[in-house]
């Protein structure tokens, strides 16, 4: 515990060149994180200090000390307990942004059982396959999901009233005061994550007691985070970056989770939210980013000392639009499921547009070309597993890592470049970059320039088969509100285009649309990709 708190106050008072230099993960042998840190310092030492404040629910508006969810949570702990949940047990969590989530995932970490954290948007196959997939034993959902659960094989707990699921709210007649069953090991597993499936059935990430908590030391320090902050992170329940910034590295700083639930997404809603909670630093997916600069930006006077960005590349025109707005810049940054957060712009170092920044503290980055396995400045994204292995690497893949830790590294299966200062800037996923007429397309860099044109919300960019040039760069947009999906407005943003890329880069193909997404809402190319070369040419398509 002590060398968790020694490199945690380290990165709080490190500028970025010392962190990278001198950071050094801590070693624990024997760490739970909810009962070491949590409970042990949060709450013993700040007991009045705000850990947790969830606006727009059924509640309206519902907040926490650290001593009351410490409390609250020995009582969840107790309570699982008496039901049978026991060290090493696997539970489904499938929560919305309500005081249970929190509540359910320290008491689970204070008995040791692992936790599956699940989207409520599962249909009842999806849950199916996550629960014998997981080897689960007991679940914890709303009411309204049991509809999605059998009727038998595990413990069914219910947030509500429903027929034959033991009821959550007895839980807050148990005592509050925990006493665990045993030590818990730095290395045993704490979360078992199903990944969003961009490209392929889901893998199930294996996290352990110091890889997801301690290891987002790392992310705390990329997003600037401090003591006291009120942090608003923008994601849904039951995907890694809600335990990234709405759980581990918030609370490694001590600062305030603040939520904001909602039934349907509003910019002016969130803004809202962020003036009057009086938010400092704020996290959103490029989505939700493109959203906002749909809004008068320059109307909302916010407390924001700084922002980031993660999900998928943060476009250049994006971070320009909210810096003339806010005098802020969005700091992008990079990581997995299966990581904490690898590359970043430091909140002290200036931001080159487009990259995701550097390594951040304790990650050492390698870029090895997926053909020759040479390592230099262009490659796929990988991490040394020797001496060098990063503490917020996962444990591996359940059934198996094959061909992700191969020859010494975790390959990341993305690709990137490396400039002289060390910035590196994303490039795509390896099954995502394409050639045309012999010349390798990084869809993310023509998506940008696509982004710059006032109408477009959305793109994503796939090769469509050319007998010339074999393939050729095809736009798929979505539009933003006030422009109409004709040839008018396809002709301008083929101009658009041909002024701002090279000949051939220049995308010779658009089609208006809606975009295949996950559940967790990252474009599906793959989709996109597949479909392509098995489709005539349609009258709705616009060549150039």
């Amino acid at each position: 515990m002590s060398d968790f708190r020694a490199a945690r106050d380290f990165l709080l008072g490190a500028d970025s060149a010392t962190a990278r230099r001198d950071f050094r993960w801590p070693e624990p042998a024997e760490f739970n994180w909810a009962l070491d840190w949590f409970d042990g310092v949060l709450a013993a030492e700040n007991p009045e200090g705000v850990a947790l404040t969830i606006v727009g629910g059924a509640a309206g508006r519902v907040s926490f000390t650290f001593a009351e969810l410490s409390a609250r949570t020995g009582q969840v702990a107790n309570w699982l307990h008496e039901q049978g949940v026991r060290r090493g047990d696997r539970i489904l969590l499938m929560l919305g942004n309500q005081p249970e989530l929190w509540e359910s995932l320290l008491a689970a970490m204070k008995l040791g059982a692992v936790i599956i954290p699940a989207t409520t948007l599962l249909t009842g196959k999806d849950v199916a396959e996550r629960i014998e997939r997981g080897g689960v034993s007991h679940v914890i959902a709303n009411a309204a999901d049991a509809g999605k659960f059998g009727d038998g094989g595990v413990t069914r707990i219910a947030v509500g009233d429903a027929y034959g699921w033991l009821p959550y709210h007895e839980a807050y007649g148990a005592s509050e005061r925990f006493t665990p069953d045993g030590v818990t090991r730095a290395d045993d597993t704490l979360l078992l994550y199903f990944t969003s499936g961009t490209t392929s059935q889901p893998k199930l990430v294996e996290h352990t007691h110091a890889s997801y908590p301690a290891g987002h030391l790392s992310t705390m320090f990329w997003i600037g985070l401090r003591p006291g902050d009120v942090h608003l992170n923008v994601s849904s329940p039951g995907w890694a970056k809600h335990a990234w910034s709405n759980v581990f590295a918030p609370w490694n700083a001590g600062a305030t989770v603040l939520v904001h639930d909602y039934q349907r997404f509003s910019a002016a809603g969130l803004l809202e939210v962020l003036r009057d909670e009086r938010v400092t630093t704020f996290c959103a997916p490029p989505t939700v980013w493109r959203m906002l600069i749909q809004e008068d930006l320059t109307a909302w006077k916010l407390p924001l000392r700084t922002a980031v960005a993660a999900g998928e590349p943060l476009n250049p025109e994006i971070i320009d639009q909210v810096s003339k707005s806010w005098g802020i810049t969005i700091r992008d940054g990079y990581g997995q499921t299966e990581t904490t957060a690898q590359i970043g712009n430091a909140p002290d170092e200036p931001v080159k547009p487009g990259s995701m920044g550097r390594p951040l503290p304790g990650y050492r980055i390698v870029l090895v070309d997926p053909v020759t396995g040479e390592q230099g400045d262009d490659g796929e994204i990988c991490l040394p597993l020797d001496d060098g292995r990063p503490l917020g690497l996962m444990s591996g893949y359940v059934g198996g890592s094959g061909e992700a830790m191969r020859d010494g590294f975790y390959h990341t299966g993305d690709v990137a470049t490396r400039d002289h200062d060390g910035y590196i800037t994303y490039v795509g996923r390896t099954d995502d970059v394409f050639k045309a007429s012999d010349y390798r397309i990084s869809p993310f860099e023509l998506e940008s320039v696509l982004l710059e044109h006032a109408a477009v919300a959305e793109a994503a960019v796939v090769p469509a088969p050319d007998p010339v040039r074999l393939a050729v760069p095809k736009a798929f947009v979505t539009l933003a509100p006030g422009h109409e999906p004709d040839e008018a407005t396809a002709r301008s943003i083929f101009e658009h285009c041909r002024r701002e890329l090279a000949p051939y880069k220049r995308v010779r193909r658009l089609e208006f649309g809606e975009l295949p997404k996950t559940i967790s809402g990252k474009i599906r190319r793959v989709e996109l990709r597949v479909r392509e070369p098995r489709r005539e040419f349609r009258e709705d398509e616009f060549r150039d």
